[in-house]
């Protein structure tokens, strides 16, 4: 089976050649902990959620590492403005992005390192730098000579100008060159910092993700993956200090996921349209937010929407109710590559194209609407949901997805029971025109009611 994968390095999609078929090794850039995730967030958990998936299919072992980012400047204006302690902070925060996760039905990394840990592996890279004149000390900073590193800027594809531009937000009378940028800094309490050849301090942004993919995956692995937004300068600086210090490639493919806008609108404090994820979990089912954020291709931006919203929920009502007749004990098996629709693996294969993949899953939604034998459709519905938990879909059995409420304020079974109760006794007194007002004060609470020769069946509308 061939893997193609779009390389941000080279600007084109290319056969995936591992260094070691038998062991795949990805790198993905984790949260920064401070702040609740928000939407934008959860895009690259699910993007390379997905390949992790796919790649677990396709090779017999993936070590798949997804950093947490524990030391920040932003973690430390937050500690000053709050008055909450560092570590405070980051455990809540950190908490919050594994709740995030598990919400969204994304796999845990098979590892997960914070930068708190890594101190010496920084400081050790750091000083190989400085020992191989990649790296200078000034004024208690430690910078890299940007100039020396002669392939710097060609996997952004940015010019000089460019380069110098970027590199204006940390203009400093210690720097030898505009362009240099920091990996070490130095800390007055009460900002952290570590004990260090080149004085009492904490680590630059860019050095920390160099330093733990080294020490987890080695000086070189298959897949480094991020948002765009990490392509410069976070990654280009990656590369800058990985190669110098291992004197070979960091990474052989780089992938990046486009950017997420809000109702057409860049997301912003200032614009006040940042959506938390956690806000989002009392009302839309985490399933729904998956199917968004993987119903464009990853590649491309993709702007949330209320529409985008409803558009997914009907795609998975859809898809539960072509399941609605699969018997319980499927559901408790695990996916089964084997019994995963060829043409899904084939379009996820391709650079992960979940359109195409999403377009055939309602395919077979009409192969098991349209089946001529109950075998026939039976063998329908297993592909289906094998292949959607492979796209980590299908949670939850149909009954729990149609029955179970969502919303903090959503009406219980026992209410919803009461009412169906009112409304049989109606029927029965001939006073449909009761029955038929509670059937509305149902569905207006997001309960839809079905006659069936069997009495009254619910679900609730999911939104």
């Amino acid at each position: 089976m061939i893997l193609q994968l779009y390389n941000t390095r080279t600007r084109t999609k290319q056969e995936f050649v591992p260094m070691d078929p038998a062991h795949i090794k990805m790198y993905v850039c984790g949260p920064t902990v401070y702040a609740p995730p928000h939407i934008g967030n959860g895009r690259p958990v699910v993007v390379f959620d997905l390949l992790f998936r796919v790649l677990n299919t396709l090779y017999p072992a993936v070590t798949y590492v997804r950093n947490i980012t524990d030391v920040d400047d932003k973690i430390n204006q937050k500690a000053l403005e709050t008055g909450r302690s560092i570590q405070e902070i980051t455990e809540e925060t950190t908490a919050l992005f594994h709740e995030t996760c598990a919400y969204l039905g994304a796999l845990s990394p098979t590892i997960e390192p914070r930068v708190t840990q890594h101190i010496s592996e920084i400081i050790q890279m750091i000083q190989r730098l400085i020992d191989k004149e990649y790296a200078y000390v000034k004024e208690g900073h430690v910078l890299y000579r940007v100039h020396k590193f002669a392939e710097y800027g060609q996997l952004s594809r940015k010019n000089q100008d460019e380069l110098l531009a970027g590199a204006r937000i940390e203009v400093a009378p210690y720097k030898e060159n505009a362009e240099d940028f920091v990996l070490w800094k130095p800390s007055v309490a009460p900002t952290p910092g570590w004990d260090s050849p080149f004085g009492f301090g904490r680590p630059g942004w860019h050095i920390e993700c160099s330093a733990m993919s080294a020490k987890h995956l080695g000086k070189t692995f298959d897949i480094h993956g991020g948002g765009i937004d990490l392509v410069f300068p976070h990654h280009e600086n990656e590369v800058a200090q990985s190669a110098a210090y291992h004197d070979a490639v960091m990474a052989n493919v780089w992938m990046h996921n486009g950017h997420l806008s809000v109702n057409g609108q860049k997301m912003s404090k200032s614009l006040g349209n940042v959506i938390i994820i956690q806000d989002l979990m009392h009302h839309i089912p985490g399933q729904v937010v998956r199917w968004g954020l993987l119903s464009s291709h990853y590649r491309q931006p993709l702007d949330w929407t209320p529409e985008l919203v409803k558009q997914s929920s009907s795609a998975l009502n859809r898809l539960y109710t072509a399941l609605e007749t699969l018997p319980d004990a499927e559901w408790e098996y695990p996916a089964d590559a084997m019994q995963v629709d060829a043409d899904i693996l084939k379009a996820l294969q391709d650079d992960l194209n979940t359109p195409l993949a999403f377009k055939r899953m309602h395919e077979l939604v009409h192969a098991i609407n349209t089946a001529f034998s109950a075998d026939e459709k039976l063998k329908h519905q297993k592909t289906l949901l094998h292949t959607g938990k492979l796209l980590g879909f299908f949670s939850v059995n149909t009954h729990q997805w149609f029955r179970e409420g969502v919303s903090e304020d959503a009406m219980t079974a026992e209410e919803i029971q009461n009412y169906l109760d009112q409304r049989k006794s109606a029927k029965e007194n001939k006073d449909f025109k009761k029955a038929d007002e509670i059937r509305n004060v149902l569905k207006s609470k997001g309960i839809l009611i079905k006659d069936t020769p069997n009495g009254q069946e619910w679900q609730r509308e999911v939104s």
